[in-house]
């Protein structure tokens, strides 16, 4: 079964870890002193998933916004 990522299911500290596992595992390094988001146009990626690290906006919304230019 899996576990809920909402913001109201957990903390802010296992909000952390979820971005850094989600993000390791989507291009096989460690985030810390990488640049390849921001080469991409995206930005440091602890700027772009900080506000849901921070209670603010889920995951789902962060996602939505960063495609919207993209998709038609």
């Amino acid at each position: 079964m899996s576990r809920s990522i909402l913001i109201k299911d957990t903390t802010r500290e296992e909000r952390e870890q979820i971005v850094h596992q989600a993000l390791w595992g989507a291009c096989g390094a460690e985030c810390e002193f990488c640049s390849g988001c921001d080469n991409l146009g995206g930005g440091r990626i602890e700027s772009i998933y900080q506000p849901y690290i921070d209670g603010e906006m889920e995951i789902s919304e962060i996602n939505a916004n960063y495609s919207a230019p993209f998709v038609k």
